[in-house]
């Protein structure tokens, strides 16, 4: 399969480092405009010099803007009125119990993880249905289907993500716009790299001891016993973003290593 996105623009929200970084790249390496979004100036210029450098010939830029925001979202869409391929990534995590959660934390969550792409798909969704041509994708997670008990907040803000998906899907009906979810399991992206070194140093072990020892621990359904890459989500992700996805809409596609235990 040959996937051809010359022509094509996508925003990448989230895209300065791990799962977004690397759908970042990949959407540049099929032909595409994409645009590298983060919070700050000097990540989104090192992001976007570094795709450049990857994918030479490729078309990439930056806009910076907090899209845990309205006022972020709003100058984001400023600086780009228009794009034909969404992947809502921004989204943070953070292993808490559920009693030392307090509110704040729940809304931070449900700001940055549901309502950034709530509100940039409200923005772009209505010229995609004009020019009957567009693909939104939700970075969602296989804790929306699993939630972690370690980190509730998270878990549920990743369903919402899922509900959100398929209720604008509905809104497609009959045109050449689809909006998917795409639901990583647990991926050694930078933070969770981070998180990893942290529990191997707590525990007296090897980063990749204290790998296998989560993935064991915490997802012990998985069949793929290790955490996967984010060039393996991103693959997903172009794949849905593509021409060739065209049949595929309302879904929620899970690339979680077979954590969760159904045919369905």
């Amino acid at each position: 399969m040959n996937i051809d996105l010359k022509g094509k623009t996508a925003l990448v929200t989230g895209s300065t480092s791990g799962i977004g970084h690397a759908i970042a790249k990949g959407l540049a390496a099929t032909g595409a405009s994409v645009v590298v979004n983060g919070r700050t100036q000097d990540k989104v210029d090192t992001a976007a010099a570094a795709l450049a450098k990857a994918v030479p010939g490729g078309k990439v830029r930056g806009v910076a803007a907090d899209v845990s925001t309205a006022e972020g979202c709003n100058a984001l869409v400023a600086a780009l009125p228009e794009v034909d391929i969404l992947i809502n990534n921004a989204g943070i995590f953070e292993p808490k119990g559920f009693l030392d959660i307090p509110d704040e934390d729940w809304s931070r969550f449900f700001d940055v993880n549901v309502m950034s792409g709530v509100r940039l798909s409200r923005a772009y969704l209505p010229a995609m249905l004009k020019r009957n041509w567009g693909r939104i994708v939700f970075i969602s997670s296989e804790s929306a289907l699993n939630i972690p008990k370690e980190m509730i907040h998270y878990g549920t803000t990743k369903t919402a993500q899922l509900a959100v998906s398929r209720g604008l899907a509905e809104m497609t009906r009959g045109t050449a716009v689809t909006v998917n979810s795409v639901l990583p399991g647990p991926t050694m992206s930078e933070g969770v790299e981070a998180f990893v070194k942290d529990l191997a140093r707590q525990n007296g072990q090897s980063v990749e001891e204290a790998a296998s020892q989560f993935v064991k621990q915490f997802r012990p359904t998985s069949l793929l016993q290790r955490f996967a890459t984010v060039e393996e989500i991103a693959n997903m992700v172009v794949y849905v973003a593509s021409r060739e996805s065209s049949a595929t809409n309302g879904a929620a596609l899970r690339a979680e290593g077979g954590i969760v235990q159904t045919i369905a």
